[in-house]
Order: structure tokens, then sequence, then C-alpha cells
């Protein structure tokens, strides 16, 4: 099989939706030879910035010296960003080789009446395959959904539980109660571990702490009130914490030096556990960090910033950078969002520093809310609301609108950022 014809099949098999639970996962995992019990993890959780935390930790420690698996999701402009070594994507040929063995396990498993693993159990089979097959000495995972009944949490060697931002989103499978949807997020945590937490609501502290000790873990909390001399900027940012003096972020956004606090003492754990690092390599691999698609700049006059912020505590944050980095400037929002989503809740925060609002409808997802039903929305808020036809055109009318002085801002769901970034990306060629 190669990487087109696993594509293909991956599509095919879209069909089988989401089903929460480990028992798929661990019976195809089984009989692949369970590759992740040969493997080390540090396993994150969050509703917003874990995947910031993740490509901090998972950067400094390939610039320590170690080899390092990622495993994300949602991914921003190529499928093989999903599954990566050292910050580099997994081969078209490695997708083709491991998807065919996956594959003749699942049919397999349905052939003696076994539920049909789902993609993204699949994919999470397929990534600790790869990070065995390349001698990941640690990897750093992200979970999909929840924790406790995401397909990630089969594993068992947890050197570090980390918990990026918890607040609401996917109520309708992890619960309706800021308790109730910690109590999925914490299901991550395993005996001796080390447990980091960012800043969290009291409810969803007390629940991981809880965890915690039940769990016979030592419990950390990062506090970003302790850090110093905060410069921010929109292209470099700095701060000195925990006796490491002026350390330097590019990731832009008011909440990344707190994401990025969080990674330090996840490092810190991990130094615990045997994974020594240098200050030096410290400072290079935060400084080397990147994370497409999170307040990320990708075209300068006008400014272009894209922003996967698709949940109400994510629109906040984004809110709050908007009028900390762009107070008194022209700014211009292209929107694209689920219709599974609370849409109204993320206008409502964000509307007020918009000069003009353009919607678009996320291509090739079937729970897209449509350009039109998104500008009416916006429109209650809003009285300089367009629907355009697609992404280009949206990028189009947005760059139309725009001075060389002005910010354009496309956020929402992270489905259609790569797309976006692609128009913008053939535009400058186009400039030039």
């Amino acid at each position: 099989m190669n990487y087109e014809q696993a594509m293909r099949y991956l599509e095919e098999m879209n069909r089988y939706g989401s089903v929460p639970g480990l028992a798929a996962t661990r019976e195809l995992c089984s009989r692949l030879g369970n590759p992740q019990e040969s493997l080390q993890f540090v396993h994150i959780a969050g509703t917003n910035g874990k995947g910031s935390v993740l490509a901090y930790i998972s950067t400094v420690l390939t610039q320590a010296g170690y080899r390092t698996g990622r495993y994300i999701s949602p991914v921003v402009r190529d499928y093989r960003e999903r599954i990566q070594v050292d910050g580099k994507m997994i081969t078209k040929k490695a997708v083709g080789e491991l998807i065919k063995q996956i594959k003749e396990a699942a049919d397999r498993m349905a052939e003696e009446g076994m539920a049909h693993p789902t993609v993204f159990e699949m994919e999470t089979a397929m990534a600790f395959l790869y990070f065995k097959q390349t001698g990941c000495q640690i990897v750093v995972l992200e979970t999909g959904l929840g924790g406790l009944f995401d397909s990630t949490n089969i594993i068992g060697n947890t050197l570090a539980a980390v918990f990026a931002s918890v607040s609401m989103d996917h109520m309708a499978v992890l619960g309706k109660t800021l308790e109730e949807i910690a109590v999925q997020k914490a299901g991550i945590i395993k005996e001796n571990c080390r447990v980091v937490t960012g800043r969290q609501d009291a409810a969803v502290l007390d629940v991981i702490r809880r965890t915690a000790q039940e769990k016979e873990c030592s419990f950390t909390v990062a506090d970003p009130e302790r850090a110093e001399k905060v410069k921010y900027g929109i292209l470099r940012q700095q701060f000195s914490y925990g006796g490491y003096k002026n350390l330097e972020i590019t990731l832009a956004g008011k909440c990344q030096i707190e994401n990025c606090i969080t990674a330090l003492e996840a490092l810190k754990a991990l130094e615990e556990k045997g994974f020594p690092i240098t200050e030096a390599d410290l400072r290079e691999g935060l400084k080397k960090t990147r994370w497409g698609g999170r307040f990320s700049v990708i075209a300068k006059r006008p400014l272009f910033v894209i922003d996967g912020a698709h949940n109400e505590d994510a629109a906040k944050k984004l809110a709050d950078s908007v009028r900390f980095y762009f107070t008194n400037r022209r700014i211009i929002y292209i929107m694209g969002v689920l219709k599974d989503k609370e849409y109204e809740k993320i206008i409502a925060e964000t509307y007020l520093y918009a000069d003009q609002i353009i919607t678009l409808t996320p291509p090739d997802n079937p729970r897209a809310l449509s350009a039109y039903e998104l500008a009416v929305a916006a429109g209650e808020y809003h009285p300089s609301v367009t629907a355009a036809g697609s992404v280009e055109e949206a990028v189009e009318m947005a760059e139309l609108l725009a001075g060389r002085d002005d910010v354009i801002l496309a956020f929402g769901s992270l489905s259609y950022l790569g797309r976006l970034w692609e128009a913008v990306d053939k535009r400058k060629g186009v400039r030039k």
C-alpha cells in the first residue's frame, strides 16, 4: 500500500465515526505486538493550549539530544504533521506500510465479530508503531478528546501527566460541568507518574489534585504569576521564571507565556524521571519552538494572523491578545467554525475588535457551519458582515479591504486554516 492508497482507505474508514473507549485500540495494538509498551510518555490533556505545551516540551527534549516522538491532532497543513520524530513528519512510505499492517489487523477484528477500529484508533496505533520503529526514547502524546476514554490512554508507561487549561468543550461527550470534564481529563494520570498542571478553575484543580493523590503522584501547579520581567511581542516574547533569566519564545499570544511555564514545570518533572536538560538546551529549545495555527503570523503588510480559537475559552484568550497587541489598529476578521461549537459565544467574545467580518464555510467537513448561517449569527452583533463563497475568496476580500498597516485575523476551526495558509502563500507569490 502506498501513501495515496492509505489516505483513500482512511477516508473510507471515516464511516466508523468517533467511539469513546479503549477496547478496540487495546485489541488492535495487541495484534500489532503492543508497541506502546516499549515506549515512555509525557501525556498531555486540556481544552486549550495542550498543543503549544506539547511543542515546547518536545522541542526542548529534541534539542537536549533525546529521540522524541510527538503525536498531535488536529493538524493544520499536512496529514503527516500528526506523527513526528524530532520535528520531522512521518514519511509517506511509512504511512503506507504501517496502514497496510493495521488494515490487516482491523479486518481480522471485524471478521471475528469485534468492533472495527475508528480512524483515530488506527492512527494512534500507527503512531505507536512508528515511534517504536524509529527508536524514540520518549514520546510527547496529546489526547484527542478528553482523556479517560481517549484512545491514547491505553499507555502504561507515563512519566508525566500534564494539563493545559481545562474549560467547557465537547460537553455532549465529556460532561456538562467543569467537574465532569475534569474527571475525564484527569483519567490520563497513572500510578506514580509526575502530575503537572497549568492554572485552572478551582473545581478543575481540585479534581486533578485529588486524582494525583489517589494515584500517589507528585503534584505541581505551574504559576504564571511568578513570571518576572515579561516583555510581550508579536514576533518575540521574553520572561524570567524559576531561576531562569530572560527566557525567549517566538510564539505570540499572551497565553503563550503561561503555556511555556507549564512546559517548564513538566520538563523539571522529567529531569526527576531521568531526562536531564542543560540550561543552554532549554533556552535554545524554547527559542526554536514553532506551533502553526496558534496566533501565528503568516504574512506582513498587512499583518496576517491565524488562530485556532474554536470555543468560548479560546475566544476569550484570543480577544485578550487582540486587545493587547493590536490596540488602535484596524482589524478585519475571517471566521469559519463547525456547527457543533458554541459559535455565538465565540462571536460575542470577539466581535468588538473587528472593523469588518468575513465568514466562510470550512471546506470538506461535514460538521461545517455554512458561511451564510455564521454571517447571520455575526450580524446580530456586528453591522458589517459578509459571507464569502470560498476560503480563497475570503482571503482575496480581506486583502482588498486591508491597508498595509491593518491586521487580518483568521480564526475558528483549525480544519480550514491550512487551506487558508496555502491561499495566502499563493497570493504572496502572485504579488511578487
